[in-house]
């Protein structure tokens, strides 16, 4: 029984009367697990896959509420099949009205946090050698995105040489913070045994130096896709109870704090010509940041601290004139002048530090935020998100900005019922309103093809959609 539609499903339709293709920046492959205990045998041995296999149950013990239940299944075991089988995957894009896609691993999220070098390592290694496997006879339609450990820069330099060198893999996803064994944590508190992690990230403040990764980037033409969850990193603000509750916000919240760290740490500063991407999360909160960011430097610049903040230039005969006139016999002169010296919002520090707090980002004026922050990063958005749309009104975002928001179907995960109805359900943007069609072609099109070719002008060679990006490049660049 042929099971595949090709032109009557609604996103067919609606793919046959648009002017350009659809490229998803964001589908996901399910692994089998005992096809990937093959790779680990092959890295590591048999032994060693018979404890990796057993590791998995540790990932689930954190302290909050887990995925179950995370994929398609009952009338749609069809996309569960098609998420498992990459030629399937591949055999179904049209029906689903998708030209090309970026697959990305599903167990990696997991792998990419164990905090055991081991079970890191080897899980990274084996997961790309069989991804590189399954996916090199679709690469006209698919490709898949190799999954890089960040715990040290030695071992991210190693798997990225490895997978584009080796194996040929032209897209990555990193680790994006170290988490600490909650192990570690429970011999101070044992009471917080796989409760929660403690983080430490790759940008600011961080123990490596991550600049050469970044650099290595650049020269393999490797763009930076991110992937992390906030689940589990702060076991007081995640439910033991309720994944809902843990998942909304979820995405956002990790590509939020690795964006800040990535903007503070200055690396868009330094390495101006690297891409970044924070998937699933969407565009809403890009938009706050990215205004929350101006919106502070305007009060918090170094000169404006200087000029407003700083407690030396006090009036104090004033404020003992004020407290004499306005204190109520109760807040003496004497009280209102002691507060400059004894409360921390009044200027006290405990230390010499750094008072230009985004100095590492050289910015001389309000407009450089934009260059740092609008053109290197990219937000994935999943398909039925209606905040997709603020990404691209100017009118929310400083100096008429839109911000680089780009389709994600995120097809192979339980927020998918039908994978042929996510085009269906991103269009509605255009339909209700939200976004015009220019917009729309900017989303499924011109931001998920320039977050690679930008930083690898050849990527999308040999693929279904070669001539039409060969067309966008060549409008970026005239």
């Amino acid at each position: 029984m042929n099971v595949i539609r090709t032109m009557d499903t609604e996103a067919a339709k609606i793919r046959k009367n648009l002017n350009h293709p659809i490229v998803d920046g964001d589908g996901h492959f399910l692994e089998i697990n005992k096809v990937l205990l093959d790779y680990v045998k092959k890295v590591a041995g048999p032994d060693f896959a018979e404890k990796f296999d057993n590791r998995k149950l540790y990932w689930m013990k954190t302290g909050t509420k887990h995925i179950f239940w995370g994929q398609p299944s009952g009338p749609n075991s069809l996309d569960r099949a098609t998420a498992m089988l990459p030629n399937l995957f591949a055999a179904r894009l049209d029906e689903a009205g998708l030209d090309f896609g970026i697959v990305y691993s599903t167990i990696v999220l997991a792998i990419m946090h164990d905090t055991e070098d081991e079970f890191r390592q080897v899980g990274h290694r084996a997961l790309n050698m069989m991804m590189a496997d399954l996916f090199r006879d679709v690469s006209d339609r698919l490709v898949p995105s190799a999954g890089i450990p960040m715990y040290t820069p030695e071992e991210a330099l190693a798997e990225l040489d490895f997978v584009v060198n080796e194996l040929g893999f032209k897209a990555a996803t990193f680790g994006t913070e170290r988490r600490l064994a909650p192990a570690l944590l429970a011999e101070a508190a044992p009471q917080l045994k796989n409760t929660f992690f403690e983080v430490s990230p790759v940008a600011l403040d961080t123990e490596h130096n991550y600049d050469q990764v970044w650099q290595r980037c650049i020269d393999l033409k490797i763009a930076v896709a991110s992937h992390t969850s906030s689940r589990g990193n702060y076991g007081r603000r995640n439910s033991p109870s309720n994944y809902v509750f843990n998942h909304i916000g979820d995405f956002a919240g990790g590509g939020n704090y690795f964006c800040r760290c990535l903007f503070f740490d200055g690396v868009t500063r330094r390495f101006p010509e690297l891409n970044f991407a924070f998937l699933e999360g969407g565009a809403g909160w890009a938009s706050q940041l990215y205004n929350d960011i101006i919106e502070h430097w305007e009060k918090r610049n170094i000169d404006a601290m200087h000029a407003n903040l700083d407690p030396s230039t006090l009036d104090m005969d004033l404020i003992a004139e004020m407290a004499e006139k306005y204190g109520g016999n109760i807040i003496t002169p004497e009280d209102a002048l002691a507060q400059r010296q004894g409360f921390r919002m009044g200027g006290v520090l405990d230390q010499e530090i750094e008072l230009d707090e985004f100095k590492r980002c050289e910015i001389a004026k309000k407009e450089d935020i934009a260059e740092l922050f609008v053109d290197p990063f990219y937000f994935g958005c999943e398909a039925d998100d209606r905040l997709n749309a603020i990404a691209f009104n100017p009118k929310l975002n400083h100096f008429d900005r839109k911000l680089k928001a780009m389709f994600g179907s995120d097809i192979g995960h339980w927020d998918v019922t039908d994978m042929t109805r996510v085009l269906p359900d991103a269009y509605e943007a255009v339909e209700n309103g939200l976004m015009s069609e220019d917009d729309f072609r900017d989303f499924t099109f011109t931001n998920p093809v320039m977050f690679f070719a930008k930083q690898n002008p050849d990527f999308f060679k040999g693929t279904r959609v070669e001539t039409e990006v060969d067309k966008l490049l060549a409008e970026h660049t005239a």
